[in-house]
């Protein structure tokens, strides 16, 4: 991880230390509410090796804490904000208030249900935020309507809706119940009600819409309302696949194989911890809740892969992108799997009794001219 005491600009350490995300801070350093050693700072390019005698509104900040990330279920009608002028509930009113201050990662609509990212370090929920960062997102969505997977098919390259454009989604129909369908997909773009957007575009209406993963972390079998944390060993790694993927990917698009489904990105296993006086009915976390690396199973029974999909993405070593054409198999292999049918029809076996036929008189020999 890069040296704290480095310099910076102070929006980010102030970011960083948990006490507003980097525009709010940016704000608040218009406004003459941030100030160094008693002198007001003007201008969010200020760069510091550190907030001592930093003070936001004449109080001193502390020193930014080690990172923590949380893993909440959100449950529906629950605003992700900090506060409603209509009154309406937030989710700072489900946590526990024995937590330390948290941001969310990005946004869930008032009626989109599942996973909300939320941390202690601004810098994280920006990296995290970013699209060019590129952490995918995945969403099952019920939907009323009819679909095919070959129109969802067309989503991997992108689609524009009324002057916006929205990047490639990986979209797959799960299965249908009744005059509604299931849809998973995953995007890593995050705009603001991209997923519903897309579907009534196509003419869906969505009913129903869980967040099921955000980048490694996966929603699995955490309880509605409840509030897991993910370990610091696992936080730590993360973000070092994040810097290390920034610097890898390459200036261009992935270009998708027709016919393919994308391997998954890769996972890092989470735990969720009990925080301190936390409680179920309260929101808290329920003691040894295992937050699974795998992505949960669907309600009702989902559609399994093909065998040529799963073949395939068993034989590629590392989650290798899948190659648009099978390799050769060995020979020995290759008639192992023949179908078993045979070549030439079988030769009619003779029955107990049968004779001959004698040729009818003045009939010409079969086989002479």
């Amino acid at each position: 991880m890069a040296d704290e005491r480095s310099p910076h600009r102070i929006a980010k350490l102030l970011a960083r230390a948990g006490v507003a995300s980097r525009r709010e801070v940016e704000r608040m350093i218009a406004e003459g509410r941030v100030a160094k050693d008693g002198v007001v700072i003007d201008t969010p390019a200020t760069v510091l090796a550190s907030l001592d005698g930093v003070t936001v509104d004449d109080q001193p900040v502390a020193a930014a804490e080690p990172t923590r990330l949380f893993l909440f279920h959100k449950p529906t009608g629950v605003l992700t904000a900090e506060r409603d002028p209509a009154g309406r509930a937030t989710i700072y009113d489900r946590l526990p208030k024995d937590l330390p201050r948290l941001v969310p990662v990005g946004r869930l609509d008032l009626n989109t249900e599942g996973l909300l990212l939320l941390t202690t370090d601004g810098e994280l929920k920006r990296q995290l935020e970013l699209p060019a960062t590129g952490v995918e997102r995945s969403y099952r969505a019920r939907a009323y309507g009819q679909i095919s997977q070959a129109q969802l098919e067309e989503l991997i390259h992108g689609i524009e809706i009324e002057g916006i454009r929205y990047g490639a989604i990986d979209a797959n129909l799960e299965r249908r119940t009744g005059a509604n369908v299931w849809i998973e997909m995953t995007l890593r773009e995050g705009k603001n009600r991209e997923v519903r957007r897309v579907l009534e575009h196509l003419g869906l209406r969505v009913s129903r819409l869980i967040r099921t993963r955000y980048g490694p972390f996966v929603l699995g079998d955490l309880p509605v309302g409840d509030i897991g944390e993910v370990r610091v060993a696992d936080l730590i790694a993360f973000r070092q696949t994040l810097k290390a993927a920034a610097r890898q990917r390459p200036p261009v698009a992935d270009v998708a194989v027709p016919g393919s489904r994308r391997a998954p990105a890769s996972r890092v296993s989470t735990t969720a911890r009990p925080t301190a006086g936390g409680s179920r009915a309260a929101g808290g976390v329920r003691s040894g809740a295992q937050l699974r690396s795998a992505p949960p199973p669907r309600p009702g029974g989902a559609s399994q892969p093909s065998r040529a999909a799963a073949g395939a993405s068993a034989k590629a070593p590392g989650n290798a992108p899948l190659s648009p054409r099978p390799a050769a198999k060995p020979a020995a292999r290759a008639a192992e799997e023949r179908p078993l049918t045979p070549q030439r029809p079988a030769r009619i076996k003779r029955q107990p009794g049968w004779a001959k036929p004698k040729p009818k008189p003045g009939a010409r020999p079969r086989g002479r001219k």
